[in-house]
């Protein structure tokens, strides 16, 4: 481990932003294609989001995988046959270390620096000004590329809510510990996977519990005959199953097994099943069944030490949570580098390859039907291959890019979804890594 990078420039060699679990992929993947790596962490260990003693780290103590064991691990470092199908997050850290130590990352990073800004220098290359966080004053070097992978959940997506609260209210970022609600009344905003897990852990500690969601959604049980929901719909994906045929198995199922959750309040959803980041919650509908968690319409406004509801109703919590997501943040970037809109959503092929600058790459800005890491992995192989191919056969990689510009959206992003942030960066697995694997063969010449 070093203390302080060399100053200067660094040749051929790539910087990586981040020592999460897609930074820990893109390092490996780099470094077993020739090239060297520096990698820019600002904490003080590798983990990322899955590292709860991180600031920025939104794990709370409850945290277990929503997608199986299976289609999580790396593919080439698999998790432990004996664990559960569904890992709490510490084994998941104790993965992603063991995967740094397995493959002496460690060696190339940097821990706490951080990465100030990354500006185009010409030629393909790069100026990253880096900077320690304990107050050091910043130095510039210059690499042949840059691989960001900072992460897209850490910074809060807090709602604007007109009106004033007397209560508490916290993002879920800020919410670790189930002890905060015991005896509280709570009200939990947000419908996706971590409102529904916050809502159930609530209905288990607090005296009263209200779960506020703007539309319907699709609950899925975690296990389907027997199975991992994940691995059922990763078999019908495989087998390539029509798209209408799935939906309708999927009502199907969920008319066997959850039921109408409309009968206890929920609204009815206003999208087809896939059409929306899948939400797996068995214990949802145990809870409110039980009458433990009560479904409200979304929030109009706060009332002192009330919460106004859209259909006029009023309620009084102690504690609001707001479970409203996370926004995509690059402060180091430039927003036309990756070509972003004014909303700040950026436009990358396959969401990793810049259009206009072919040595910058993102790895795991995905919404996945699964695991990320297997993604993630595949990435950075890509882009692996991409700037070595860049390297050793210009003429080649022109003709790739070229060819790639040109593919359809449709052919590696969800065709339609609900339009709202949180569905930006959605993909089905299997269809995402068949594109993946068609860049890869155009690099390699197979097809």
């Amino acid at each position: 481990m070093h203390d302080t990078p060399d100053p200067g420039d660094r040749g051929d060699a790539v910087c990586v932003v981040g020592a999460g679990a897609s930074g820990l992929a893109a390092i490996k993947n780099l470094r077993e294609l020739g090239f060297a790596v520096d990698c820019y962490e600002r904490e003080t260990s590798v983990g990322g989001a899955w590292n709860w003693r991180h600031d920025r780290s939104p794990v709370y103590a409850g945290t277990h995988l929503i997608s199986s064991r299976p289609l999580t691990e790396f593919p080439d470092f698999p998790m432990p046959d004996t664990w559960p199908d569904y890992p709490h997050h510490r084994q998941v850290l104790d993965y992603l270390e063991r995967y740094a130590k397995h493959f002496r990352l460690g060696d190339d990073i940097w821990f706490g620096m951080e990465v100030s800004s990354v500006e185009p220098a010409g030629d393909g290359r790069w100026d990253v000004t880096i900077r320690s966080t304990g107050g050091e004053s910043s130095r510039v070097q210059r690499y042949a590329a840059v691989v960001v992978a900072n992460g897209h959940n850490w910074s809060p997506l807090t709602p604007s809510i007109p009106g004033e609260f007397t209560g508490e209210v916290m993002h879920a970022g800020a919410y670790k510990d189930p002890a905060r609600l015991r005896g509280r009344k709570v009200l939990v905003v947000g419908g996706g996977n971590t409102g529904c897990d916050i809502a159930v852990e609530a209905a288990q500690q607090a005296t009263r519990v209200w779960h506020s969601t703007r539309r319907g959604y699709w609950y899925a049980p975690k296990y389907l005959f027997g199975r991992p929901a994940d691995q059922v719909n990763d078999r019908l994906l495989r087998w390539r199953v029509p798209l209408r045929l799935r939906q309708w198995l999927y009502r199907r199922v969920l008319r066997l097994t959850t039921g109408d959750l409309t009968r206890y309040g929920l609204p009815e959803p206003d999208h087809r099943p896939y059409e929306s980041h899948p939400v797996v919650n068995s214990q949802l509908p145990y809870y409110l069944g039980h009458g433990r968690i009560e479904p409200v319409p979304d929030v109009a406004r706060y009332d002192g030490a009330g919460v106004v509801l859209t259909d006029g109703s009023r309620i009084e919590p102690d504690l609001v949570i707001t479970a409203t997501g996370y926004r995509p943040r690059f402060d180091f970037l430039a927003p036309e580098l990756l070509e972003a809109d004014e909303d700040g959503r950026p436009d990358l092929h396959l969401h990793a390859f810049a259009r206009r600058h072919p040595t910058l790459a993102v790895i795991g800005l995905l919404q996945p039907d699964a695991g990320l890491f297997p993604l993630a992995h595949w990435q950075s192989v890509a882009v692996a291959r991409w700037l070595r191919l860049r390297a050793t056969d210009p003429a080649r990689a022109a003709a790739v890019q070229q060819k790639e510009s040109a593919r359809p959206l449709e052919s590696w992003s969800r065709r339609r979804v609900v339009p709202s942030q949180r569905h930006w960066f959605e993909v089905d697995h299997v269809a995402y890594l068949r594109a993946v694997e068609g860049l890869l063969s155009e690099m390699e010449g197979v097809r």
